[in-house]
Order: C-alpha cells, then sequence, then structure tokens
C-alpha cells in the first residue's frame, strides 16, 4: 500500500488514507516550524515570525525546552482566566438563554475511592448552569462508606438520584440502571472517579442555544494524574471515518435522551466497549453531531483504572473490534477489522467489483521522474482494470518526447498534448475529458508505486459514497512526513498535517496512523469517482 513520491528528491506515498473534514495537530519543535514556514512562505516570513517571537519570549524562549507538559501548564494558566470570566457572566448567561434544557449525569458506581468519588459529585454539584440531575447507580458496592457518601450527598441535593443494586451487575446493567432514572433532555455520561470542569454544562447548553436541532455534542478533554492536569486531547470536529478507527468521541459525551431510548440503552453484548458501541449506533440515527472545542472533562487515571490493567485493556479493545464489526454489518459495509494499535483500528474494506480507474500524470520534460513513475505503475500494481493518461504540457526535451513516442505507439499510455499556458487545474480537467474511467487518481509525475494493493486500497474507500475524495500519506527521502492531510488555517492558508515527523512517528494520538476526515488533500495522489 506504498509508493515513492520522487520530490526533489525522492519521498514515499503510503495509501493511509485521509478524507474530508478537519482535526487539531501539535507542532513537534521550533526547528521543524521554522523549516516549514522557510519552505512554504520564505525567509521573509520566517523573519517576521522570529521577530515577534523574540519580542514575546525574549531569548529565554529560544533557548529553554518547551515540552508538551511544560506547554500545557502555561496554556492552563490562561485558560483558567478565560474560565473564571466564563463563570462571573455565567448568572447573566443562563438567564438569556431562551432554551434551558435539564441535562441528567449519569454515573456507575462500584467500589470506588470515596476521596475521588466526592470530588467526582462535587464536580456535577459545583456546575455553573443549575438545571442538572445526577443519577447514580450503585452496582452492589462492597467497600465500606460508599452508600454512606451517596445518601449524605442525596440529603444535601435534591437533584440527585441514588439507586442501590443489590448485587453487581457490570458496567453495563449499572449505566442502564442510572440512565432509567434519567428525565432530562439530554443525557451526560461521567465515570464515578472522573471530573467535569465548572463550565461544561454551561458550554453544552450554549451551543445548544445556538443549534437546538443537535442531538449530539463531544467535548476535548485531558487526564488527572495525581493532582497534575495531564494529556490533552484536542479533537477534530465531527470526524465518522476516524470514529471507526477509534473512540476518538471519548468524554465528554451528551446525547439526545429519547435517541439512547430508541436504541435501549447500552448493549451487555458490547461490555468492555460499551461506549464505544452506543456512538457507533447513535451516530448511525443522527448526523446533528457538534464538536465543543473546551476542556470538559478531566479523566482521573488511578492505580486500579481499566488504563492500567493489561488484561482489561486487551478485553476492552477485543470489546470495541466486535463492536465496529458490527456497526460494519449494520451499515451494509464489507470490510475486515484490524486492530493496528491499543485502541487503534484500521478497516480493510472489500473492493467492489473492478471498476475502470483512470490515472491522470501532468508532465512536463524530467522523463528520469516520469519513467520511473510509469514503469513502477505497470510493473508493481495489482489492479489491472486502469488506463494511464499522460498529459504534455509543452515538453521540449528530445529524450522526453521520444519516451512519450514509445509509450504510445506501444500501448502503455495515452499521451494527450495540452499546449496552453500551465495550469494544473485546467490540465487535469482537460485530461479527464479524454478519461474512460469511472474512478480518476490524480498522480503527480515524482511518485512511485511501492505496494501492488495501493489503488485497491483507494478504491475502497472512493466507492463509498459518503467520501467526495481520498488522499495519501506523503514521505520526503529521510523518511519524514511531508503530508498526511491539509489543514485549513495552518501556517496562514493552510498546511500539511504531521508535517516533518518521522515516518514512524504516530503523532498526536495516533492520528498520523489512521483513516481519518480531513479539510482537504493534495492532488499528488488523489483518488475520486467521476460523478463527483
Amino acid at each position: 500500500m506504498m509508493m515513492k513520491y520522487n520530490h526533489a528528491p525522492v519521498t514515499r506515498l503510503f495509501t493511509e488514507h485521509f478524507m474530508l473534514g478537519n482535526k487539531h495537530m501539535v507542532r513537534s519543535s521550533l526547528l521543524t516550524k521554522a523549516i516549514w514556514i522557510t519552505y512554504h512562505q520564505g525567509p521573509g516570513e520566517l523573519i517576521k515570525r522570529t521577530w515577534r517571537y523574540l519580542r514575546k519570549h525574549r531569548l529565554r524562549g529560544v533557548w529553554v525546552y518547551r515540552s508538551r507538559a511544560h506547554n500545557y501548564n502555561l496554556w492552563l494558566r490562561m485558560e483558567a482566566e478565560r474560565i473564571e470570566s466564563l463563570l462571573v457572566a455565567a448568572s447573566e448567561d443562563i438567564a438569556r438563554f431562551p432554551y434551558k434544557p435539564t441535562i441528567s449525569i449519569i454515573m456507575p458506581v462500584r467500589n470506588t475511592d470515596l476521596t475521588c468519588l466526592k470530588r467526582s459529585i462535587s464536580s456535577v454539584r459545583n456546575q455553573a448552569y443549575p438545571y442538572w440531575e445526577l443519577c447514580i447507580a450503585n452496582d452492589g458496592s462492597d467497600k465500606r462508606g460508599i452508600r454512606e457518601v451517596l445518601e449524605s450527598f442525596q440529603a444535601k441535593d435534591k437533584r440527585i438520584k441514588v439507586v442501590n443494586l443489590p448485587q453487581c451487575t457490570g458496567i453495563v446493567g449499572a449505566t442502564n440502571a442510572a440512565l432509567s432514572m434519567t428525565t432530562g433532555e439530554f443525557v451526560g455520561f461521567l465515570d464515578h472517579d472522573d471530573e467535569l470542569a465548572p463550565h461544561a454544562l454551561l458550554q453544552v447548553v450554549r451551543w445548544l442555544n445556538k443549534q437546538p436541532e443537535l442531538d449530539v455534542l463531544y467535548s476535548d478533554e485531558d487526564r488527572i494524574i495525581g493532582e497534575r492536569r495531564c494529556e490533552p486531547f484536542f479533537k477534530p470536529d465531527w470526524s465518522p471515518d476516524l470514529l471507526l478507527s477509534m473512540n476518538y468521541t471519548g468524554h465528554f459525551l451528551v446525547i439526545r435522551r429519547e435517541l439512547i431510548q430508541e436504541l435501549g440503552g447500552l448493549r451487555p453484548e458490547a461490555e468492555g466497549s460499551q461506549d464505544y458501541d452506543l456512538v457507533l449506533r447513535i451516530t448511525e440515527k443522527t448526523n446533528r453531531i457538534a464538536h465543543i472545542p473546551e476542556i470538559l472533562y478531566h479523566w482521573r487515571i488511578t492505580p486500579g483504572s481499566v488504563t492500567n490493567r493489561p488484561e482489561s485493556r486487551a478485553r476492552a479493545f477485543e470489546a470495541a473490534q466486535k463492536a465496529l464489526t458490527s456497526a460494519l454489518e449494520r451499515r451494509g459495509l464489507q470490510g475486515q477489522v484490524m486492530q493496528i494499535g491499543e485502541g487503534r483500528y484500521r478497516i480493510k474494506y472489500k473492493v467492489q467489483c473492478t471498476p475502470r480507474i483512470s490515472i491522470i500524470i501532468p508532465t512536463r520534460d524530467k522523463v528520469h521522474l516520469l519513467q520511473r513513475c510509469v514503469g513502477t505503475i505497470h510493473e508493481r500494481s495489482s489492479y489491472k482494470n486502469y488506463e494511464l493518461i499522460i498529459v504534455d504540457n509543452q515538453s521540449k526535451d528530445p529524450a522526453t518526447m521520444d519516451y512519450l513516442t514509445f509509450v504510445q505507439q506501444r500501448g502503455i499510455c495515452k499521451v494527450v498534448p495540452f499546449t496552453e499556458p500551465f495550469n494544473y487545474a485546467k490540465i487535469n480537467n482537460f485530461a479527464v475529458e479524454q478519461a474512460e474511467g469511472e474512478y480518476l487518481v490524480f498522480l503527480n509525475n515524482d511518485t512511485e508505486v511501492i505496494s501492488p494493493d495501493w489503488l485497491e486500497e483507494l478504491l475502497s474507500y472512493a466507492q463509498q459514497k459518503r467520501i467526495g475524495a481520498v488522499g495519501a500519506k506523503l514521505l520526503f527521502p529521510d523518511n519524514t512526513i511531508q503530508h498526511g492531510g491539509v489543514i485549513v488555517g495552518l501556517g496562514g492558508v493552510a498546511g500539511h498535517a504531521f508535517y516533518g515527523l518521522p515516518a514512524t512517528d504516530p503523532g498526536y494520538m495516533d492520528l498520523a496512523t489512521v483513516a481519518r476526515n480531513c479539510s482537504a488533500v493534495t492532488a499528488a495522489c488523489l483518488m475520486m469517482r467521476r460523478s463527483v
């Protein structure tokens, strides 16, 4: 599933797919950023940005190593000021909200650390938005003090409901028991040792007032280890293909209650990955989904957490794989779910029939690149129902002209001359008029096929109606990433995700290893349906 990308000099292209959507990413270093700015925007822009940086941070900013943890701590300080201003204005904002739904928070409890349990419940009571209810199912806890803590909070706040189950029913049974007590229009999920940010429900309702038709909302999150907040996950906006690669929505998740009830709550057969299974089923019923780009949830990592127990993690990953397999069956998609990492999956979709593919390669001279590109396509591609169209944009080099004559006479390629001045879009549109294929591949002349099934991989995504274009990860000759999808706004107008990272680096939250939706993909290697 690989290709080389011989872009001054040699690069590789991997068919790890990026469909249309968007995401966040983190720059790996100041040096990588400087190289990127110089290459894409020129040395003048680099000098301008360097001057701004020095004025802001002085020389200390150049010499002090700023790790992700350090950067996050700095960000938290600034974020605390913003949150404080939100909380100060909360009462007035809420009074102006025309829509004030009740949010039901459900919490299954089983032998929780008492301090963590108190902090978790208190995080709900400390919400700036007052219209909530907390529905707790005590799942047969036999730890001393659990029932007393729950009863104490229930006596203090009438918005807290508790049901004590006589015996342990498991996470699914306890969650469904808590769900049965809810009366709110929306349901939020909170684990028994995690915490909500004080403005969590305020921001959820703020979004619902802007878009009252929403059915699902999810936020960014971070972790609490000891007393330290760390490992933030700044998530992309709604990305249906990323959801098939990982349960990225995670926490804080809020869903319209009637939708959950329609689906019958959580499924016992999905125990271990019940939340992933629910999100997959819910998102088959609605596309009215919003991402709140704020950290509203703090996931506590303790010695007894599933995250720290290898056997529990293995069961959860296996359950997630089964949930994905069930999702494919419900959606009528044929494919195999493969685990490629912890909680990371790849779907090998089955190609439907063998439609004709037109591979369009614009070129001008540089026969050594074109010859390698064409040669490896013919020699290494396992998919055979394709045509090669070379668009010659006024080549003058004799060797190039001889090669074009040779491949046309041998029936290797169709060569079509384009005699107008260079215009990439116009060249490709012209070539499409000459193409016979149901599917189109736009390919640079400096690419080289490595994996035989590259066309099958691209085609397996392009055949799905929800996907408009499929791109691939591009690597430089030093095995660093050149392209991993396009992010609008990065570096000014737009930029390549994961630029400069080593090819083996999984990227931020492993996003460089999985299929996901992007704002755009480069046409250095891009497949789409002709009908699009």
